[in-house]
């Protein structure tokens, strides 16, 4: 088994992909047009050509950010210029990039894309020829290439040089994709929903999919000019969602971050069902059928303790990675899993879907909504979540907790007050200077009282 990612040492890639401010290192047109040439020559070494129809092809698409044509021309002429084709699919949620390449038999996809992040930063990630992510081990030997500059001397001339063509049809290959996750003979007449597209890249492709099954559709957020991708706007401010929503009668609500992998959603009510909910909503339902592999659902260590509770009651289980959709992937197809997902809406259905797909995601649970002619809100009544409390503290270093036994102290103490019904975890920030503890319990006063007791102690130590 590949080392996880974050034991490994990374000069550009994070957990997904190379992100950061844009025009500023690494996301630059100039380390671009370098991930292009490296990237080119790895895929095409690793991929046989008669994938290719007789020339290697890799797939490029983006979000609605203003610096994705930038990236996007740089990173394209990269690859041309290693003697591979580039075809251009523009617009396109991230999962449809990497069906895309898939349907296209390509060696391998590249998406621009920051995701949630404001517009001001963009990224750059890779899809294998199969639609899954990259292995750590191929980011890292792609990383070399562009340090090291092995492959300066490799020129392809003449007509070896590679040629960019633009597919029209992408985004019409997507929709067709994402309505095959619903089932044939079903549709969606009658229902009302309200779209939240975050002024992102499912502003077209959501909408199409729904009208298509025969909703009614209302659309927010779907006129991006480039700077306002998660705007006040999508997953991100569901508030937007969940007002519209209350005002307008719709049967549900559907918004996404900028890229579209991730989906959360409100009823009728307007009450926010965020990723947990959908995960036990459709798992207990997948169950009930016969259809969750193994019986088990893969979430991660910030998901409510509520959704181990209803799978376990229902005859599943839950097992738990770190956060990140790259850990929950890698611990489904390790273990054969086909259902998995954040707190946070990024959920991967793999009878489906080879990355998280906010859209088909949604559209199972549309599916039950129709099937059991449920109304959301009774839907969600099917997990109990427990109170739980997340507390962010900056911190002016990052010691082992190891070295801070009275922090651990007070740690065990309260994970031993909880008992089975409650559990205390303490982390650091990846990507910022912060200490991160999450507790869950029965009770929000006893675990907002053992909160104050462990952050305090934090503080005093390490607190800024």
């Amino acid at each position: 088994m590949n080392p996880p990612a974050n034991s490994i040492s990374r000069k550009l890639f994070g957990t997904d992909g190379v992100r950061g401010v844009a025009n500023v290192e690494p996301v630059t047109a100039e380390t671009a047009l370098k991930l292009g040439r490296a990237a080119a020559y790895v895929f095409k070494k690793n991929v046989p050509l008669s994938r290719g129809l007789g020339r290697h092809r890799i797939v490029i698409g983006k979000d609605t950010r203003l610096s994705g044509y930038m990236l996007e021309n740089a990173i394209a002429a990269g690859v041309l210029s290693m003697g591979v084709d580039v075809l251009m699919i523009g617009p396109l949620p991230t999962p449809g990039v990497a069906y895309i390449t898939r349907s296209l038999r390509a060696d391998a996809g590249i998406v621009l894309t920051a995701s949630h992040n404001p517009y001001e930063d963009n990224g750059i990630k890779f899809f294998q020829h199969d639609g899954y992510k990259l292995d750590d081990n191929v980011e890292l030997e792609i990383e070399d290439l562009v340090f090291t500059g092995a492959i300066e001397n490799i020129r392809p001339t003449a007509k070896e040089i590679g040629k960019a063509i633009r597919i029209d049809d992408a985004l019409g290959r997507y929709v067709e994709y994402a309505k095959a996750a619903f089932p044939k003979g079903m549709n969606l007449e009658g229902l009302r929903i309200v779209v939240d597209a975050g002024h992102g890249a499912t502003y077209k492709s959501t909408p199409c999919v729904l009208r298509e099954l025969g909703a009614r559709v209302t659309v927010l957020n779907n006129e991006p000019d480039g700077t306002n991708i998660n705007k006040e706007c999508g997953s991100l401010y569901p508030e937007v969602i969940c007002e519209t929503v209350r005002q307008s009668g719709a049967d549900i609500g559907i918004a996404h971050d900028g890229d579209g992998d991730r989906v959360l959603l409100c009823d009728e009510t307007g009450t926010l069902v965020d990723g947990d909910n959908v995960l036990c909503i459709t798992a207990l339902d997948w169950l009930k059928r016969g259809e969750l592999k193994k019986k088990t659902l893969v979430a991660t260590v910030m998901s409510n303790l509520g959704l181990d509770f209803a799978l376990r009651q229902a005859g599943g289980q839950t097992v738990r990675t770190q956060v990140g959709d790259r850990y929950v992937l890698e611990k489904m197809l390790a273990d054969d899993l086909n259902v998995g997902g954040e707190q946070s809406g990024h959920m991967i259905f793999r009878d489906f879907a080879t990355t998280g797909d906010g859209i088909v995601a949604a559209l199972q649970v549309l599916r039950l909504m129709m099937d059991s002619d449920k109304r959301l809100s009774e839907l969600r009544q099917v997990m109990t979540k427990f109170p739980q409390l997340v507390v962010n503290l900056r911190v002016r270093e990052k010691p082992a907790w190891e070295t801070m036994p009275e922090v651990l102290t007070l740690v065990k103490a309260a994970e031993q007050k909880l008992g089975t019904e409650g559990r205390v975890f303490l982390r650091y920030s990846g990507t910022e200077p912060k200490a991160r503890l999450l507790i869950e319990g029965r009770d929000q006063k006893q675990i907002q009282s053992l909160a104050d007791e462990i952050t305090d102690k934090i503080r005093e130590r390490i607190g800024v």
